[in-house]
């Protein structure tokens, strides 16, 4: 059960963030494949996350708090999903060579606004201060990453995918020498699957459908290709 109860909680912050798109910006996302041109486009979704902030940072007025912090959460999971899109097309072998250089010129900007922000002191401040702190430390990460040599940024997603394989191949592995079960573990078996399943496709959940909309059973089903 307690497993169980760990892959449910990895799950669902993942599948939290297919909210940080518009349905437009899915439909956008969904129509360029190429990992640069849509490296591009999640750029252009961010600049536009922080126009809209510094646009709500320019009118001291009250309740725009919580308006601020759903800017900043979607601003986070725009750059998580650059960053994704990224290690994605390293593993495919896709050329990426010019998107380096490209995100640490938008980020670096990005990042300016931010501490801009902070450093105003605004009188809301603590209001939403930790998705702040948060978009600045994301926005710093992600420029780490942009910086780092392609190959070996390759190679460390290939280690990282590999042992994750093992991890679960060792896992069921087990399963199966434990034998059936029937009754109370079955039904912890079966929401356990439940669970890892909904873990595998969310790190691309939010490219690939609309937010609330439920991926087809055979997407779900489909055996992943070695």
């Amino acid at each position: 059960m307690q497993r169980f109860l760990i892959v449910l909680l990895l799950a669902l912050p993942a599948l939290a963030q297919r909210d940080f798109l518009t349905a437009t910006e899915v439909d956008q996302i969904r129509e360029v494949q190429q990992p640069v041109a849509r490296i591009k486009l999640y750029l252009l979704f961010a600049k536009q996350r922080l126009d809209q902030l510094q646009s709500l940072m320019s009118k001291d007025r009250p309740g725009r708090s919580g308006e601020v912090r759903q800017l900043l959460e979607e601003y986070v999971g725009i750059i998580e999903a650059i960053d994704t899109v990224s290690d994605d097309a390293l593993v495919r072998k896709a050329d990426v060579t010019t998107a380096p250089a490209m995100i640490a010129d938008g980020e670096k900007k990005f990042l300016g606004q931010l501490e801009k922000v902070q450093a105003s002191a605004p009188r809301d401040l603590e209001m939403y201060d930790f998705e702040l702190k948060e978009a600045i430390a994301t926005t710093g990460d992600s420029i780490g990453l942009a910086g780092e040599d392609l190959d070996s940024r390759g190679q460390e997603v290939n280690h990282k995918l590999e042992k994750e394989k093992k991890e679960v191949e060792s896992v069921n592995a087990a399963e199966k020498r434990s034998g059936p079960k029937t009754g109370a573990d079955a039904a912890e078996n079966a929401a356990e699957a439940a669970a890892a399943d909904a873990v595998k496709p969310a790190r691309q959940a939010p490219t690939l459908y609309r937010p609330g909309e439920k991926p087809d059973a055979s997407d779900v089903t489909k055996p992943n290709n070695p």
